[in-house]
């Protein structure tokens, strides 16, 4: 679970001050990624392996991004709860750093890094992450047979 940074204008080569203003708003991600023998390039990219949500919250609409509670939860056990003011780079930082090895588009959306606990899913577990004034996403956890 993370909070997920939603590109607003395009940006290449930003310093850390200018930063902010190519960002338009955050989100919730759930960066899920399989674990074990697979070939590590396709870890992330099965289908739902990111719900993203429940909304989109505009930068005016939160007063200080970095001051934002994080909590998951698999089935009803907290298993995360950390804060944004724990990131290790802050917003701009990343914005910077990003912009320095790839241009950033309108759109585009990329999350910021996850705090402590994570852990093992199965099937059928329900997974909630809540962001504090973003709001609360639920998933439940489906195996797919091809």
């Amino acid at each position: 679970m993370e909070l997920g940074l939603v590109i607003g204008r395009r940006a290449r080569d930003v310093k850390g001050a200018g930063a902010m203003r190519h960002v338009f708003g955050y989100t919730g991600v759930m960066d899920i990624t399989v674990r074990g023998e697979e070939d590590r390039s396709i870890r992330k990219s099965f289908d739902t392996f990111t719900p993203v949500g429940p909304v989109l919250v505009t930068v005016d609409e939160i007063p200080d991004r970095h001051d934002l509670r994080l909590q998951l939860w698999v089935n009803g056990q907290r298993r995360q709860d950390g804060n944004t003011r724990d990131m290790i780079w802050n917003v701009p930082k990343l914005v910077e750093y990003a912009s320095h090895v790839m241009t950033l588009h309108p759109g585009d959306l990329f999350s910021t890094g996850t705090p402590d606990g994570v852990g093992p899913l199965k099937p059928g577990d329900e997974v909630a992450m809540e962001i504090e004034r973003i709001g609360r996403l639920s998933v439940q956890v489906a195996l797919r047979t091809p």
